[in-house]
């Protein structure tokens, strides 16, 4: 269960040194982000400047005043059919692993997400043996899609990536999409 005081927000400029730190430790000590060198703070702005450009949410979650973790959505391919799916990321400080931090934060990631008018979310989890991320996605109704097999030389071993969807809104239905077009 998470914390009482845990809040879920958009995030700013201010986060981005808590941003860096949490990437730089996923990037160096696992296997959730197939980067080697984590981005500086300059380049963490870049990214979130573009997602935030495309009008989607890039998220944290913050508890004791203290950024513990973040999500963002962004396209999943760059080509105007796919402007209705996207891809989710989610990163959390090591000590907030395992206690329900990533579902508030997902779940908010998903909510905001549809309002926006996306049909699909898609989780691309770098190793499949990256089991919370896997079970956090599964409890919030992503399906399993695929495995792209040993696509990724990390920690002097093959990884391979796990493929999640989850219908967002009227997902595939025949309505005309709103929002993202």
């Amino acid at each position: 269960m998470p914390s009482p005081d845990l809040i879920v927000r958009p995030s700013t400029e201010g986060d981005l040194d808590a941003m860096v730190a949490i990437y730089a430790h996923a990037v160096k000590h696992g296997t959730s982000s197939f980067e080697i060198v984590a981005p500086d703070r300059d380049d963490m702005a870049r990214r979130r400047d573009d997602v935030l450009t495309k009008r989607l949410p890039w998220l944290v979650a913050q508890a004791k005043g203290k950024v513990v973790g973040y999500a963002y959505a962004n396209h999943f391919r760059a080509r105007p059919a796919y402007r209705f799916t996207l891809e989710d990321s989610i990163y959390l400080h090591p000590q907030a692993q395992g206690k329900g931090v990533g579902t508030v934060l997902l779940a908010e990631l998903l909510a905001r997400c549809e309002e926006a008018g996306a049909r699909q979310m898609l989780a691309v989890i770098g190793d499949s043996n990256s089991h919370g991320s896997i079970g956090l996605h599964r409890a919030l109704g992503f399906e399993h899609s695929g495995v792209l097999k040993s696509v990724g030389w990390k920690f002097g071993r093959w990884l391979d990536v796990v493929l999640m969807q989850r219908s967002l809104g009227a997902g595939a239905g025949i309505a005309a999409p709103g929002g993202l077009g």
